[in-house]
């Protein structure tokens, strides 16, 4: 959930919003839909997590569950397709997965429970915020003097059996390309608790663009700006889909370091984006 560093393309600046009679309609019925669902939820997650917590503590039986049920219909809200294909990892560990949008957030949670692990900044955002901090997203902070405690919490929570998600790229892009992992975050998965019991599950998150748009249509990167981007989606007349591909885990242990587990998520999570010769 992060754009910084930020990934610079073409178009990267959103054209005026300019939908149209009938765009407006869908624009504001599919936005007021989009509003009850998403707060309407978060509402029903907040007074569920008032019993779940003091009961479970870290552990969430039961939210996860909302999350799910409000992101799959967040995509029919929108007149998206919506697929998903692969085993879901059952072992402890994480996930990763390329960055294209702040859909990306809606496409994942709708397949499978995962917290995903975003930069501190993002806990400031409007709506978006909101929600990460209500899900249970582990929000960090990239000053090297914070490294320790960071990975500190990456052991807690996977230790606690939470599968976090983590866009190691570094930031969003038009959707059509993956960018290099960083390895940085791959560390916590090398200590000597964790090391033996992880696994990585990498996720290739595709989208296909409306009929006659621009095949970046969901991408959200540079300097574009939530509310105008969702507006550009609400009020679109055709919408494409998107496709959720859960590739094969990797065993942590079968890996040297950080890195090559990092090159290895990043040749999988590449490999959905080959178009055939």
């Amino acid at each position: 959930m992060s754009r910084d560093p930020t990934w610079v393309g073409a178009d990267d600046r959103l054209p005026p919003l300019r939908p149209g009679v009938y765009g407006w309609v869908r624009l504001i019925l599919r936005g007021l839909l989009f509003g009850v669902l998403t707060l309407g939820g978060l509402l029903i997650l907040l007074t569920v997590r008032l019993v779940e917590r003091p009961v479970f503590g870290m552990a969430r039986p039961w939210t996860p569950h909302i999350t799910q049920g409000v992101c799959r219909t967040a995509f029919r809200v929108f007149g998206m397709g919506y697929s998903s294909h692969g085993e879901r990892m059952t072992h402890p560990g994480a996930v990763v997965s390329n960055h294209s949008s702040w859909m990306d957030i809606f496409a994942l949670n709708a397949g499978k429970r995962v917290y995903f692990v975003a930069k501190s900044e993002v806990a400031g955002w409007p709506v978006i915020g909101w929600l990460a901090r209500a899900t249970g997203t582990v929000f960090i902070r990239r000053a090297v003097r914070d490294a320790a405690e960071q990975k500190q919490v990456f052991e807690d929570r996977l230790t606690a059996g939470h599968k976090l998600l983590f866009f190691p790229e570094g930031t969003s892009t038009d959707g059509l390309r993956v960018l290099p992992f960083k390895p940085t975050l791959f560390a916590a998965f090398f200590s000597e608790e964790l090391r033996d019991i992880l696994w990585v599950q990498p996720v290739s998150v595709v989208y296909a663009a409306p009929e006659g748009a621009s095949e970046r249509f969901y991408g959200w990167w540079g300097d574009m700006d939530f509310g105008t981007h969702l507006a550009k989606v609400l009020a679109a007349p055709r919408q494409g889909s998107v496709e959720v591909i859960w590739h094969k885990p990797l065993e942590v242990a079968a890996f040297s370091d950080r890195k090559a587990l990092a090159k290895a998520a990043e040749e999988a999570v590449r490999s959905a984006f080959v178009k055939p010769s």
